[in-house]
């Protein structure tokens, strides 16, 4: 029996468990700071990430389930340092390519596709159906949603977020603390930063006082 922690029971995190069961592992408990009123999954909610910092010892890995970025890098990060066995979580019906470099806690769903030469960081979510092409290069804490697409030689930096049916272009250059929008079609360069929407996609106009 294959013991795995997971820190998140929201959507996202209950996605990673189902998939983490689908990888092998057979003994799955979940632990939260804000847990649903009423269960929606068949894996306990054993307490706070406090009590998990605590329990650390008794899984043979631990996987950081929250969907924003920022706050799933800063545990990951913490989770690490105080010894836990970070691990990742890739689902049978996702393709990677033996020559690509995936960090520590990262997740990639069902669908989705990691081609040659890519090199994505720490705790990155590979989503549902999502395709990242050759020799792109992902930062820690980046989240690539449903659907969206990265063409080859894309960069990423730190805690960005691609959305769900985003495109982003060959060799395209983005900053950290990025939000593409949902459908944003990305053939510019984006600075840190920022967020950016539609096609082309640019920073959205402000609205005038009402």
């Amino acid at each position: 029996m294959r013991s795995l922690a997971i820190l998140g029971a929201g959507g996202h995190g209950r996605v990673v468990a189902d998939c983490a069961e689908m990888a092998g592992w057979s003994a799955i408990t979940v632990f939260d700071d804000r847990p649903p009123p009423v269960a929606r999954g068949p894996w306990p909610i054993a307490g706070t990430g406090a009590d998990l910092v605590t329990r650390l010892s008794e899984f043979q890995g631990v996987v950081v389930g929250i969907g924003d970025n920022g706050t799933r890098l800063g545990w990951h990060r913490r989770l690490i340092d105080l010894g836990g066995r970070l691990i990742s979580v890739i689902h049978p019906n996702a393709t990677v390519s033996s020559y690509a470099g995936l960090g520590v806690g990262t997740v990639v769903f069902a669908g989705a596709v990691i081609n040659i030469g890519a090199r994505l960081g720490q705790a990155v979510i590979i989503n549902t159906g999502a395709t990242v092409d050759h020799d792109s290069n992902l930062a820690d804490g980046v989240h690539i949603s449903p659907g969206a697409h990265l063409a080859g030689g894309v960069q990423i930096g730190e805690t960005s977020w691609v959305g769900i049916g985003a495109a982003v272009r060959e060799g395209i250059v983005i900053g950290e603390r990025v939000r593409i929008g949902a459908g944003a079609v990305v053939v510019k360069p984006v600075d840190d930063g920022l967020t950016v929407v539609g096609n082309p996609a640019r920073p959205p106009e402000r609205q005038p006082n009402a």
